[in-house]
């Protein structure tokens, strides 16, 4: 057997497509034409089954106690099932949904169930509109998130955690990662109208300016309210419940307890313990999210299904990729007025006081949220000592 042929349907049956959407993909993509029923027998062949061969139970277990140390104590089961689906953990819904409710019953009790009631929205495809925004909840303790939905898909196309969400550069350097992974800029983009904007408007214009259809040039880019940008808006929410919700409670408690006043050496000291843990976090649930099955809505112009699915093959969805190819030259010229993140986001005194700290008293970098908690508390005292 064709082993190429064979590892695309070990990736596209790893992503949860069904057999149809299996089939269309292999044919439509790859040139490899097969019955529904070849498939199943091939993937019966060699081993491939969504429900056979179950992790064992501890395994699941030791993986939501091990996610309970961050965020993951906002997670309904549903969530925690996609989750491990993503590490390569094979369970059952109702297999996680019991685990969770005998290892956390009382963040099961408190989880309550808020439907989000949306006005009907459109979009053709993939890439047709992207809807950006920055999120600020964290913003008085010194972390700043800015993201991007593509609005067809819902697929995250950034979501960046860093020491400012209001510097145009950086917001600018996003959306140029972005355009440089995915091979070219959307029709169009939605932001609302702060200044941290200004950049990504520019550039996307720039991109633009040559287009024949009805949103080139100045129109490729769209100023509105934030509430009506409900896309990201409606996402943030999400990403409340599902994350930032635990780093909230977190910052909070150290604040009520008098460990931090919101100065200047509080704000890059949380940087320097958090930040990173966050970031990958926050990658881990864009990861998660776009390869979760999105439900069916009321809305029946806006698709359901996998994000990765839909942004990756609009065919199935009777849609087609709406990416806009962009000039090489100009992408460069663009470049030389953004700002990329370093691995450096604190002030770099303070960085640099940190690490010799910590060479001087043994200090570790923290493996979850708790150790971190320690970490910046020794190093604010250490500090304060000092000064």
């Amino acid at each position: 057997m064709d082993k190429d042929r064979l590892a695309l349907i070990k990736v596209y049956f790893d992503l949860g497509l069904k057999h149809k959407e299996i089939v269309c993909i292999l044919e439509e993509r790859h040139g490899y034409n097969i019955s529904i029923r070849q498939l199943i027998r091939i993937l019966h062949v060699h081993g491939f089954y969504r429900y056979k061969n179950p992790t064992d139970v501890m395994t699941v277990a030791e993986f939501i106690m091990h996610e309970q140390r961050f965020s993951g104590t906002m997670h309904g089961y549903r969530w925690m099932y996609y989750k491990l689906k993503c590490r390569g953990i094979r369970a059952r819904k109702e297999e996680v949904r019991l685990l969770m409710r005998v290892l956390d019953p009382n963040n099961v009790d408190l989880r309550q169930s808020h439907r989000l009631h949306r006005r009907m929205y459109l979009s053709k495809g993939p890439n047709y509109i992207w809807h950006m925004d920055s999120y600020d909840k964290l913003r008085p303790y010194g972390i700043c998130i800015n993201g991007c939905i593509d609005g067809f898909s819902r697929k995250m196309i950034w979501l960046n955690a860093y020491c400012t969400s209001s510097n145009p550069r950086v917001i600018g350097g996003y959306y140029l990662e972005a355009v440089k992974d995915f091979g070219g800029c959307p029709l169009i983009i939605r932001a609302d109208r702060g200044t941290e904007n200004g950049y990504v408007c520019e550039f996307q214009r720039l991109f633009r300016r040559h287009g024949t259809d009805s949103f080139c040039g100045d129109r490729s880019f769209m100023y509105g309210r934030s509430t009506n940008n409900q896309r990201i808006e409606s996402w943030w929410g999400f990403l409340r419940k599902e994350c930032v919700e635990f780093w909230l409670s977190l910052f909070d408690q150290i604040k009520a307890e008098g460990n931090f006043d919101g100065g200047y050496l509080d704000k890059n000291l949380v940087r320097f313990c958090f930040l990173g843990m966050i970031q990958d976090e926050l990658d881990l649930v864009a990861e998660v999210w776009d390869s979760h099955v999105i439900r069916p809505s009321k809305n029946l112009m806006v698709p359901s299904g996998i994000p990765n699915v839909m942004f990756s093959v609009p065919e199935l969805y009777d849609s087609e990729n709406y990416m806009c190819l962009i000039d090489e030259e100009e992408f460069q010229l663009c470049q030389t007025n953004a700002l990329y993140r370093d691995g450096m986001a604190s002030d770099e005194d303070v960085y640099n006081l940190c690490i010799y700290i910590m060479a001087e008293q043994s200090l570790h970098m923290a493996k979850d949220a708790y150790e971190a908690l320690d970490l910046y508390l020794e190093l604010r005292q250490h500090i304060n000592d000092i000064l």
